[in-house]
């Protein structure tokens, strides 16, 4: 593509944050510690977690630079970003969460094949740029569409980034056109994150942002938009991202008999204690992060200090100073909520977290139950275990 190219090596990386927690270097995957994550509502861009297949793109000319709009429409068309710059202009705060966030807790179980997150491969940002929907519209694609008269009922989005999984060819992922063209899923082409113009890891110059959604829709560095008739056929929709169940290993699996990942589940995570906490006798402070997909918020965060046999709910809030009621119209419908408890600590135990979604869906208590051999959406009770002898803080 005239404008912007994806290296063959990773000589030319972007600079990151020291503190950052390197998972994987090339490709770079990476996490920030647990306590910076739950430091504020809105992630800082350098602690928020890095999630690559390959070299980073470069833009050598942002004036030259164009996303190709293609596939089953009449008029195909090359929007340049002055051409995205006219359209009227959103921020839309959500959490994108990579599926397989929580992995290494999911492998004691048993080996799993993926990147080793811990708690952290979730980040919350003020995303802005223009709703796909009107973009789509400037190619005569009506708002609210489920399917055109020529066929067309997905949206693929293409990456200029190459990958080894597609054997050196671009990351893409898809997403169905009734979402895509719909104002209200706040599906954007977003060319800035917290006030600032996108960095190079998280997309530069332009992505796409699927809120609600596992991260793996949610494409960088935009080169094509494609109108089809069946969703995305690429190996991170087709052969990737899909839940399986425990019975299932690499020498039965058959891809084919589940539908691509989307919707993540609820969550929660404990992010002020390490797994395995020192203390002295006394009070201890628990904060963490919970989220649900689908825009659905979080009704209650309950936390128990005695491995599971007794609960309390814990305080939950977006906006500092502002009171959280699940899916009342001020909150951030695509955001995670941040919660905190105290409690009186006198021996050894474990402290357990889980979430409960607007639609009462809550967290398994085993990760047995939901192991799966791609290790995505470990969604179980988040544990701590509480040594007492000399404090770790």
């Amino acid at each position: 593509m005239p404008g912007l190219r994806a290296p063959s090596d990773y000589t030319n990386e972007p600079s990151r944050h020291p503190d950052l927690v390197v998972n994987s270097k090339e490709p770079f995957n990476a996490e920030p510690r647990r306590l910076h994550l739950v430091s504020s509502y809105v992630t800082p861009v350098e602690f928020f977690y890095k999630r690559n297949h390959g070299p980073i793109p470069i833009v050598d000319d942002i004036d030259r630079y164009s996303v190709t709009v293609t596939g089953l429409i009449e008029n195909p068309k090359d929007l340049y970003m002055k051409d995205i710059w006219k359209l009227p202009k959103y921020f839309v705060t959500a959490t994108l969460q990579c599926a397989g966030n929580r992995r290494t807790a999911m492998s004691k179980t048993r080996k799993v094949k993926g990147v080793g997150w811990d708690v952290a491969a979730i980040g919350n940002a003020v995303w802005g740029g223009a709703k796909l929907a009107d973009v789509l519209e400037l190619i005569g694609i009506r708002k609210n569409s489920n399917v055109l008269p020529s066929g067309g009922k997905h949206v693929e989005f293409i990456s200029i980034d190459k990958c080894k999984e597609e054997n050196g060819g671009p990351y893409k992922a898809s997403i169905p056109l009734s979402q895509a063209t719909n104002p209200e899923a706040d599906v954007l082409l977003a060319y800035e994150m917290n006030g600032e113009t996108l960095n190079r890891d998280h997309g530069y110059p332009l992505r796409v942002i699927v809120p609600g959604v596992i991260g793996a829709r949610s494409v960088k560095w935009l080169d094509c938009i494609n109108i089809a008739a069946e969703e995305c056929q690429g190996f991170f929709v087709q052969r990737d991202y899909k839940m399986f169940p425990p019975s299932v290993d690499w020498d039965n699996i058959k891809w084919s008999t589940r539908r691509p990942q989307m919707d993540f589940p609820v969550q929660c995570a404990i992010c002020s204690l390490a797994d395995v906490h020192m203390m002295k006798p006394g009070k201890i402070k628990i904060k963490g992060y919970a989220a649900s997909g689908g825009g659905r918020g979080i009704e209650r965060i309950d936390v128990s200090v005695d491995g599971g046999k007794t609960w309390f709910e814990a305080s939950k809030f977006q906006k500092p100073g502002v009171p959280y009621v699940s899916d009342d119209a001020s909150n951030d419908k695509w955001a995670w909520v941040l919660f905190e408890a105290e409690a009186e600590i006198s021996q050894g135990t474990d402290i357990v977290a889980k979430a409960v979604d607007s639609a009462a869906n809550v967290q398994p208590e085993n990760v047995a139950v939901i192991w799966n051999l791609r290790g995505i959406l470990n969604t179980s009770w988040h544990r701590i275990n509480v040594r007492i002898g000399h404090s770790n803080l």
